[in-house]
């Protein structure tokens, strides 16, 4: 057993763990936020996308030990006080969703993306998107959404 370290959401965890415990698995099973979805267990679709210090990282790709010391932020941190974020409202307007499978790496892949780029071109969005598969939409009313949050956070 290995012990880790990590802020998940603005809060301190420091938990005992297996060193080939995933971070996804650490993040649904120790501290029960299973907003974070295991999707293909390949690192393929985005389903368990998180932002660690800053950086879009699909946490099915490491182990909860190589998170130790970070900062993690999960879809359930995006809403604060009760408040949908500014990119959860523009899915929902939007209607960024079907299923909602993969809508939690969704709605943090565009987190980060509009952190780096708060006015990307329908082509950076694209891109940016491009390792979160979504089986439902298409992606149209995706992109729309990213825009939409994009617009919102200018003040437009």
């Amino acid at each position: 057993m290995e012990t880790v370290s990590i802020t998940v959401n603005g809060t301190a965890h420091r938990s005992q763990v297996e060193p080939r415990l995933l971070l996804v698995q650490y993040l649904r099973d120790v501290l029960g936020l299973t907003g974070t979805h295991v999707g293909c267990d390949t690192s393929q679709c985005g389903a368990c996308l998180v932002i660690i210090d800053g950086a879009a990282v699909k946490s099915c790709t490491l182990f909860a030990v190589q998170a130790d010391g970070s900062s993690v932020e999960t879809v359930e941190g995006l809403a604060q006080n009760g408040e949908l974020s500014t990119v959860q409202k523009a899915f929902r307007a939007e209607h960024g969703l079907q299923c909602g499978f993969c809508t939690p790496g969704m709605l943090m892949m565009t987190e980060a993306l509009l952190r780096e780029n708060p006015a990307p071109t329908e082509s950076e969005i694209r891109h940016a998107l491009e390792g979160n598969l979504c089986r439902c939409t298409g992606y149209h009313n995706i992109v729309k959404a990213v825009q939409h949050a994009a617009r919102a956070r200018a003040g437009a």
